[in-house]
């Protein structure tokens, strides 16, 4: 019975959120339904072989193992800089971990990009995007792009297309970006959540990794039923021969500086939006909870998992039903709620940020609702990230500025949709249906 419970609400919150695309859809007439219907075979499949096949899932838990070694390998480059303030000294945990992190990567990123690893990589997922989904080559290279390298790098990879593409390849450029992160903040996420337990790191790491791959397949069926492809597209894909870096070391050093700007960009958003939640919840929470006496009622009604009527309350509720249609345990719906909601207002590192505090804190009632919140949040779909994709995208091509303003909460509607399927599905078969 409590498989079949679990089965029929994963089909309730899957049909839920396409109807969510559908609401917003811009044609829907013209929807593709064998598409869509393709693509969420081919999500299920691909979660099915990396999660149950035993060789595939040896072989994501390798690269999430490699990942983790790669961590300590940034830490050795943080410690020649900050020497042992971080362990010693409070104030500096953000800079050892993260910032350290980031920077490290980007450098590492670079060079495999320079040596083609990546692009045979990219190549390969966009081959099987195309085929199996009848999508154009260059958004199937996008879509793949964007698991690897993220929403900023990846229009480059497309860049010569970019003039060219429909409306309908626009809105999946920009969908599958909301849809996944970068590699390098995958190593961060990683680290947050697995705290100091190795194993632990490995483990959400095996979970992000797959949450990556699983939502390109997602963010092209939200797209395509948000934005139906009318006009006919060329099937072939095939990688720019534009050359991006000169040597390893211009690879290296280009990679350090664009991981610097990251960084510091990353310390920037953290205490701007630590700070506007602190503002916003004193400001809700003392002029309108405690004249209310809603404080007090919050905090009784939530078992003291709330102590205020606040704007982490308000986000809480508002984002709790699409909590409960990716299956979290009722219990949690309003503290996942609220991480859902930040993710969506502010970003996900911040999301993540609070979900590894609240995971180490206890706040949160059931295994489950940690593994879905793991898949949830893996994702670019913020506010902000309209503003990153429109002015990034238009400056590679002004003439799709049109498009990319017209697409841009369509995208991310998009997006969050992908990112929740992955939850449904990842969580679903990982609780044993098949």
């Amino acid at each position: 019975m409590d498989t079949l419970l679990t089965l029929l609400r994963a089909l309730i919150g899957i049909a839920g959120l396409l109807s969510l695309c559908w609401f917003v859809s811009e044609d829907r007439r013209r929807i593709d339904w064998k598409l869509v219907g393709s693509g969420i075979a081919l999500q299920i499949v691909l979660a099915l072989l990396i999660l149950k096949v035993p060789f595939i899932h040896a072989g994501v838990a390798a690269v999430s193992s490699f990942f983790r070694r790669l961590i300590g390998f940034s830490d050795d480059g943080a410690e020649m800089v900050f020497g042992s303030m971080p362990s010693d000294v409070p104030v500096f945990g953000m800079a050892w971990t993260v910032l350290s992190a980031i920077v490290f990567f980007s450098a590492f990123s670079a060079i495999l990009y320079h040596l083609k690893v990546l692009q045979v990589i990219v190549y390969v997922f966009a081959w099987l995007l195309s085929k199996a989904l009848k999508l154009s080559g260059a958004e199937s290279l996008a879509a793949a792009a964007n698991v690897f390298i993220g929403q900023t790098e990846a229009p480059l990879v497309v860049r010569p297309y970019l003039k060219n593409m429909t409306r309908s390849e626009i809105n999946s450029l920009m969908t599958g970006g909301m849809a996944t992160i970068a590699g390098g903040v995958l190593a961060i996420y990683m680290s947050a959540l697995g705290g100091d337990d190795p194993a632990q790191v490995e483990a959400f790491g095996k979970h992000l990794l797959t949450a990556s791959i699983l939502s390109a397949p997602a963010a092209l069926v939200a797209a395509k039923i948000i934005a139906p492809q009318t006009e006919s597209v060329d099937g072939q894909v095939a990688f720019p021969k534009e050359k991006e870096y000169d040597d390893l070391l211009d690879a290296a050093t280009k990679g350090t500086s664009d991981g610097l700007k990251l960084a510091l960009n990353v310390a920037a958003m953290l205490i701007a939006f630590t700070g506007l939640v602190a503002l916003l919840d004193y400001a809700i929470g003392s002029w309108i909870g405690e004249w209310t006496g809603l404080n007090a009622w919050v905090a009784s009604a939530t078992d003291g998992k709330f102590d205020a009527f606040d704007f982490s309350f308000i986000i809480g509720v508002a984002s709790a039903p699409f909590a409960w249609l990716l299956g979290v345990p009722n219990g949690d719906l309003l503290v996942v709620g609220q991480l859902l909601g930040e993710r969506l207002v502010f970003n996900e590192l911040f999301a993540y940020l609070h979900f590894a505090e609240l995971k180490s804190g206890g706040a949160l009632e059931d295994g489950k609702s940690i593994l879905i919140l793991t898949y949830a949040l893996c994702g670019f779909a913020n506010i902000a990230s309209i503003g990153i994709q429109v002015g990034g995208i238009s400056a590679l091509e002004p003439s799709q500025r049109g498009n990319l303003l017209r697409y841009g909460f369509r995208a991310l509607v998009g997006g969050m949709v992908a990112c929740y399927l992955t939850a449904i599905i990842a969580s679903t078969i990982q609780s044993g249906i098949y």
